[in-house]
Parts: structure tokens; C-alpha cells; sequence
């Protein structure tokens, strides 16, 4: 247990996560009462500790809670035909014209190609970012992709049992057909198909080398969950504060992935 909560100048800890908006302060009492609030992973009862918001950790419930207010996270649906960086080199359209409205200098988390769309999370908080998109801690990704051809089952068992790229073996976590037509705009035989993915690996351009391997190349692709976060229904080339059961689920994430041993690679 920190120190802090036997430090007499911390601040109580149910006034923190009422600074938190968790609870009121009377609630707060009860949820340490009963036992429900951690500080640093150690259960916390007693109603007098003291904390330090600013490096304690404190989770209710096991949910994380986002005790720093200038740390800032954004969910953006990338449009395709934008690069993601702050500042592209090459003039390119970049994230920043999404994140005027934020006072902070967001950073995106990991990359989607300029060719793919979908959910980018936004955020100043740097230590959350590393974990989430260092390439030991493989966070899943959920991507729909719409390919040349009409895929067959033995296809995607393909998919999930294994295939080998130039830099070695990949396996998705979970793959299914969603649908699939026979014929194309142009009434040709072979026509396209929709396929989900689901990868914690995440080498460059990882779906599109996929799925061109097994013969289906992409025609587009968006990637609809981060992790616990789902795109829903936000329309491309908008982007939105998550909500704070989305910030609770991703700092816990982040706090789970940190304390537990590396998996494998991430990152687009």
C-alpha cells in the first residue's frame, strides 16, 4: 500500500473519487466501507486514508479511475485518405484538423494506414498510449474487411489456424464470413465479401497481406473495436470524448496489459 495513505498531507479518498465523479461523497464512503476501492491493487476500508491522486492508482470495482483531469481521450473514426501523424511530411492530410476543439496536443495511439478507416484513439497521456500501442502488450482489434471474391469456410479456418507471410506465421484470433455475394457491380461470377477479424497482432498493413495471401485481396477496410472500445455509430471524420465507462474500461486495460506479462506484436 502507498505510503501516501498514511501520509497526512494526501487527500481523503473519498473525496478523490468524488473529484472523479464516481459518487457523491457519501456514496464514496460506503464503496470503502464495503470494500469495493483499491489504491495501488491493496483493499482500502478505512475512511480516514489519504492518497496521492497524482501517482496513487484506484480502482472501484476493478475499474479503473481516471483520477488526472488534464488527461484527455478521444475516439475519431478515421476517414480513409488520411495519414496517421500530427504532421505529415509530405502535406498529406493528417489528424490534426480532428483535434482543434481539444486545448491538449493529442497523440494518436498505434496507426491505421491512410487507406483504412475507422477507430483511432486520441489521447495526451502518454503513459496509456505506450502501453496500448507498444508492440509487447497485444491488444486486440476487431477490423471488417471487403474483399475481392467470394471467401469459403475452408478459407477462414485458414485464417485462424495459420498462414505464413514473409516475416513469419499469423494467425487472426477469431475470423467469420459475414456475408458474400456472387456477383459484382459489373455482374461478374466472383463478386466480394465481407469479412471480421479479429487480431492482437499488428504488423503493417497485417489484414491486407492476410487476406491477400489466402487470394481475397481488400477492397476496403475499417477497423470497428480497440480493445473494450467500439466504434458504434460515429460517422466518419468525427471524433467524440470517450465516455467515462469507456476511459474506466481502457485504463484498466492499460494498468492490466502493464502488470501482466508481455503478448505479442501491435501496432496498425
Amino acid at each position: 500500500m502507498s505510503d501516501s495513505i498514511r501520509d497526512p498531507e494526501g487527500v481523503r479518498l473519498q473525496k478523490v473519487l468524488a473529484n472523479a465523479g464516481v459518487a457523491s461523497r457519501r456514496v464514496a464512503e460506503q464503496l470503502i466501507v464495503e470494500g469495493r476501492v483499491r489504491v495501488n491493487g491493496a483493499v482500502v476500508t478505512e475512511l480516514g486514508s489519504r492518497i496521492d491522486p497524482e501517482n496513487d492508482l484506484v480502482d472501484v470495482d476493478g475499474t479503473a479511475i481516471q483520477l488526472d483531469q488534464s488527461k484527455r481521450y478521444v475516439m475519431l473514426n478515421k476517414p480513409r485518405g488520411v495519414v496517421s501523424s500530427m504532421k505529415d511530411e509530405r502535406g498529406r492530410p493528417d489528424l490534426r484538423r480532428f483535434t482543434k476543439e481539444w486545448p491538449e496536443r493529442l497523440y494518436n495511439v498505434g496507426r491505421l494506414d491512410a487507406d483504412t478507416s475507422g477507430l483511432l484513439v486520441l489521447t495526451n497521456d502518454g503513459e496509456l498510449a505506450h502501453v496500448l500501442a507498444h508492440p509487447s502488450f497485444g491488444v486486440t482489434k476487431v477490423y471488417i474487411a471487403k474483399v475481392e471474391g467470394r471467401v469459403a469456410p475452408q478459407t477462414i479456418q485458414r485464417l485462424t489456424k495459420g498462414i505464413e507471410l514473409e516475416d513469419g506465421p499469423i494467425a487472426a484470433d477469431k475470423a467469420r464470413l459475414l456475408s458474400a455475394s456472387t456477383r459484382s457491380a459489373t455482374g461478374a461470377e466472383d463478386g466480394a465479401s465481407l469479412v471480421e477479424l479479429t487480431l492482437h497482432s499488428g504488423k503493417n498493413r497485417i489484414v491486407r497481406r492476410m487476406m491477400a495471401e489466402v487470394g481475397h485481396p481488400v477492397i476496403e477496410l475499417v477497423r470497428r473495436q480497440f480493445g473494450p472500445l467500439h466504434l458504434g455509430t460515429l460517422p466518419a471524420g468525427q471524433a467524440r470524448e470517450l465516455t467515462k465507462v469507456e476511459r474506466g474500461a481502457l485504463l484498466t486495460l492499460a494498468r492490466q496489459a502493464a502488470d501482466g506479462p508481455p503478448g505479442e506484436q501491435e501496432t496498425r
